[in-house]
C-alpha cells in the first residue's frame, strides 16, 4: 500500500525534530528474525505478525515495530547514553477491524540514558507531544512497574507471584489467577487428581508430547500449590485499589502514597513516579492535569515494565491511538545477555496525525 506524499512529509518533520534534540537516525531491516522477535513482543502482537521463511535465514517476520532491533543495534554498540529516530513502515495485521491499517509508518524517539531513568521518561514524553502540538489529543499515563512491584511482594509463593508477573499484560487471566490464589480451597477436578494413588492414570493416557518426567514436575507444582495458603484478601483488595486507580497524576501519587503505608513493597515505584512528574513538571507538562490510569499499559506490548504513555483524539474514542511510548528496561537485559541499560522510547502514528489537523 502506497504511503502518501502528505505522510512523508509529515514523518520527515518529526523525524528531524527528534534528531534536532540529538538523537541519530537509524534504520531497520523490513524483514526481522522470527525467533529473535516474537517472543519479545506478546500475544497480540505474536499473533499479528506476518510471518515468512527465508531459506538461509529461516523463518523471517515483517518489521512489527522498531524498538526492538534498535535495542538489538544499540546493545551491540555498547553507546551510552544514546538517542535513536527512525522513520518507516511497520506490519500488522488486523483481523478484528479490516478498517485499520495493516501497513503504517511510525516515526520514534529512543532514549537510553542510565544516568537520570526520570528525566528520561519525562524527555521522551516532552518530544512526543511537541510533536503533536496543536492537535487536539490528550494524555493517559500509567506505571506497569507498580504493579509489578505490588505482585513482588505478595506473600505468597514464587510460583504463583512468577504466574501473575506473567499474565500482568492479559487483564482476565491475571484477575482469574487472582481469584483462584485468594480462595481456600481447590477446584474438585483437580483435587482429585492430586489425590489420586496414581494421578498418571487419572490425567488419562495421552500426554501428547510430555514426558513422564514433565507430567510428574507438574503434578508436583500443582501439589504445592494446594498445599499454599490463599493470598490474604487484605493484598487483593490493595492489588484491586492500584488497578482502579484513575485520576489526575498528583492525586493518584497521593492515593499510591497511601497505600504503600500497606504495602511497602511499591515504596519505590511511588517514588519513581514522584521523581518523573518533577522532571516533567520541569519541562513545562501540564502534570496537575496530566491523566494517570492503575491499569494503563496491560494491553499493550509486553516488553513495557515501567512509564506508559498514549496520546489519544480528544473528541474520537473510536480512533487508534496517535503516539504510544514506555519504559523497557528488561528488554535490554534480554537483548544484552544480561547487560542492562534502562531506556525509554516513544512512537507517533504521522498519518493519524494529519487525520486530526
Amino acid at each position: 500500500m502506497p504511503t502518501s506524499p502528505e505522510t512523508l512529509t509529515e514523518a520527515r518533520r518529526l523525524r528531524d525534530l527528534f534528531a534536532a534534540k540529538g538523537a541519530q537516525v537509524v534504520k531497520a531491516d523490513v524483514l526481522q528474525s522470527a525467533d529473535t522477535l516474537l517472543d519479545l513482543y506478546g500475544e497480540d502482537i505474536r499473533a499479528r505478525a506476518y510471518l515468512t521463511s527465508d531459506p538461509l535465514r529461516g523463518e523471517m517476520v515483517l518489521r512489527p515495530d522498531f524498538t526492538v532491533p534498535v535495542v538489538q543495534m544499540h546493545m551491540e554498540t555498547r553507546a551510552d547514553p544514546a538517542r535513536y529516530t527512525y522513520s518507516g513502515k511497520v506490519f500488522r495485521k488486523q483481523e478484528a477491524d479490516e478498517s485499520r491499517a495493516n501497513e503504517y509508518v511510525q516515526v520514534g524517539y529512543e532514549v537510553f540514558d542510565g544516568q537520570n531513568p526520570a528525566g528520561a521518561d519525562a524527555e521522551v514524553f516532552a518530544a512526543i507531544a511537541e510533536g503533536l502540538a496543536g492537535l487536539p489529543v490528550r494524555a493517559a499515563t500509567g506505571d506497569i512497574g507498580v504493579l509489578m512491584a505490588a505482585v513482588r511482594g505478595l506473600r505468597t509463593t514464587d510460583a504463583r507471584k512468577a504466574a501473575l508477573l506473567r499474565h500482568i499484560w492479559r487483564p482476565t487471566r491475571f484477575r482469574a489467577l487472582m481469584k483462584r490464589f485468594g480462595c481456600a480451597t481447590v477446584p474438585a477436578a483437580r483435587a482429585a487428581l492430586l489425590a489420586a494413588d496414581d494421578p498418571f492414570k487419572s490425567a488419562g493416557p495421552d500426554r501428547g508430547l510430555r514426558s513422564r518426567a514433565e507430567v510428574q514436575a507438574r503434578i508436583d507444582a500443582l501439589r504445592a500449590d494446594a498445599a499454599a495458603a490463599p493470598i490474604a484478601a487484605e493484598e487483593i483488595a490493595l492489588i484491586d485499589a492500584i488497578l482502579g486507580l484513575r485520576e489526575t497524576a498528583p492525586n493518584v501519587l497521593s492515593a499510591l502514597r497511601d497505600i504503600a503505608v500497606d504495602m511497602p513493597a511499591i515504596g519505590n515505584a511511588v517514588t519513581v513516579i514522584d521523581a518523573r512528574l518533577q522532571a516533567m513538571s520541569d519541562r513545562g507538562v501540564d502534570v496537575a492535569s496530566l491523566e494517570f490510569e492503575g491499569s494503563y499499559g496491560r494491553t499493550s506490548l509486553e516488553y513495557y515494565d515501567g512509564f506508559v504513555f498514549g496520546f489519544y483524539a480528544t473528541d474520537r474514542p473510536d480512533h487508534p491511538p496517535v503516539a504510544t511510548g514506555g519504559r523497557y528496561d528488561a528488554l535490554t537485559a534480554q537483548l544484552g545477555q544480561g547487560r542492562a541499560v534502562p531506556a525509554v522510547g516513544g512512537v507517533i502514528r504521522p498519518d493519524l496525525a494529519l487525520g486530526l489537523r
